[in-house]
């Protein structure tokens, strides 16, 4: 089955990643995942919250926030200036958690970590685009300060991206823009690392449900989609714009 822009049913959009897009943070990308574009920054702060003072052994922390600009969708999105709605939160969450979960921050004490990944233009897998996009930032602020001197071990121990996939009857479908999610029968974000672990997995099913054989399917495609993306993420963590 040919889609738009002609890629087959496993092919993911175009994905480009450009490093420093932002000048004021040790870790900036924007991602562009089709017509899907997310601006990724890493803020540093040499100190932890109140719950992690007195904790031993002593760890950082990392945090994640996520926004979607006004401008980002066909109809306007109301800035978000008292606190975050449900689906705002839960992206930010999943972002934190996924981030984390390749980060031991026993090897950074002291230190927090701010994720910012905000949407400035959506067409489908913008948490998924934001997970793969504050990866390769997390990396390039990670690496200047290892040069700096001011971490003196990598606490960065594996690397994480994500992808969503659908169903539509029983063909799969891998990377859905916000046409095909919107009509899928099934519709999974897989967050997974390079050495092949899952670090979560969101499902729903919209239509019918779905079997274990074809959750086993949605990883085998989500392992086959996001292989090649991890070596656009050192790629870009190293400096260099990077596209496939």
């Amino acid at each position: 089955m040919l889609r738009s822009g002609g890629r087959t049913s496993t092919q993911l959009r175009p994905l480009r990643l450009t490093p420093g897009y932002t000048k004021q943070t040790p870790g900036s990308i924007l991602i562009e995942l089709g017509e899907t574009k997310v601006i990724c920054t890493v803020s540093v702060e040499e100190s932890i919250p109140p719950f992690l003072r007195n904790v031993h052994p002593a760890q950082g922390w990392l945090t994640a926030e996520y926004s979607m600009l006004p401008g980002s969708s066909s109809q306007r999105i109301r800035r978000e200036r008292q606190s975050v709605g449900g689906r705002t939160q839960e992206i930010q969450r999943l972002i934190g958690r996924c981030l984390r979960g390749v980060v031991d921050l026993t090897k950074c004490p002291d230190m927090t970590f701010t994720i910012d990944c905000d949407v400035i233009q959506a067409d489908g897998g913008t948490r998924t685009a934001s997970i793969t996009g504050a990866y390769a930032a997390l990396k390039m602020a990670v690496d200047k300060l290892m040069r700096s001197g001011k971490l003196h071990k990598n606490p960065i121990i594996d690397a994480v991206a994500a992808v969503s996939i659908g169903m539509k009857g029983s063909e799969l479908l891998v990377d859905l823009d916000y046409k095909e999610d919107s009509s899928a029968d099934l519709d999974m974000n897989v967050v997974m690392t390079q050495s092949g672990k899952i670090l979560e997995i969101q499902g729903t099913a919209e239509r019918a449900a779905f079997s274990k054989n074809d959750v086993m399917r949605i990883m085998d495609a989500a392992e086959e989609a996001l292989m090649p993306v991890f070596d656009l993420q050192h790629s870009a963590a190293d400096g260099h714009i990077v596209e496939s």
